[in-house]
């Protein structure tokens, strides 16, 4: 009922079009949203026909029935913008659950990755040096050469970077003030002997010694590598 009085023939067709133009108007944009592609003359009719409708309608009920339109647009505007949002957030949840399983998978990888390189260092670190012939000298090739079948391929430039910046690949370098010796300048010399008490006369020796100290104390050569240009030590 309308302010007291019982619904007249007028006011409930007048409520009837006001209904149906709001569901035309909502359903175009719902339409919209979905996709679909709103129909615009059926629209411009219906408001058309509300619009003639209303004039025959007492002036005192118009504003309520423009009311009880207006609400009902707007409610289910409301669920529209709802299931739009909610659509939204579901993708964005989809796309970052994928993002961070890639992100995982790719750890993963690299863990089993750095796993594999330091066994394959630690193995290489086992070798005896007593592969190598004992000559009474060497050259920076001959030394260079046996690092590389002692080395993984994929630490040996870091391995020799350390090397070029502490003896030149001098087997029998010494530091004049600090008595550091050998390719890596072990302080105090003696340290090489737990690799084989020939340090002093087999670089493949003091090779071994190395790469135990670098996978030991920093995980790997190059490792120990990023610390060195860090720090000009390691």
């Amino acid at each position: 009922m309308l302010e007291g009085n019982r619904v007249s023939r007028i006011s409930v067709r007048g409520f009837a079009v006001a209904s149906a133009t709001a569901v035309t108007a909502v359903g175009s944009v719902v339409g919209v949203a979905s996709g679909s592609i709103a129909q615009p003359n059926d629209a411009e009719a219906t408001a058309s026909d509300a619009t003639t409708l209303l004039a025959d309608i007492p002036a005192g009920q118009q504003a309520q029935v423009q009311t009880a339109s207006l609400t009902q647009q707007a409610s289910v505007q409301a669920i529209a913008a709802d299931e739009s949002a909610k659509k939204d957030a579901e993708e964005a949840a989809r796309k970052a659950a994928a993002k961070t399983a890639i992100a995982k998978k790719e750890a993963a990888e690299k863990a089993a990755a750095d796993a594999k390189e330091r066994a394959e260092a630690k193995a290489a670190a086992s070798r005896s040096s007593t592969t190598f012939a004992v000559q009474s000298s060497y050259t920076i090739g001959q030394i260079q050469a046996m690092a590389q079948q002692m080395v993984p391929g994929g630490q040996y430039q870091c391995f020799s970077n350390i090397v070029d910046h502490e003896s030149s690949w001098n087997y029998k370098a010494v530091n004049a003030s600090s008595g550091a010796y050998g390719l890596f300048q072990a302080l105090p010399a003696g340290k090489y002997a737990s690799a084989g008490a020939d340090w002093q006369t087999n670089p493949a020796t003091q090779i071994k010694w190395g790469l135990n100290y670098m996978n030991d104390r920093y995980g790997s050569p190059c490792d120990a590598w990023s610390f060195w240009q860090a720090n000009h030590w390691y």
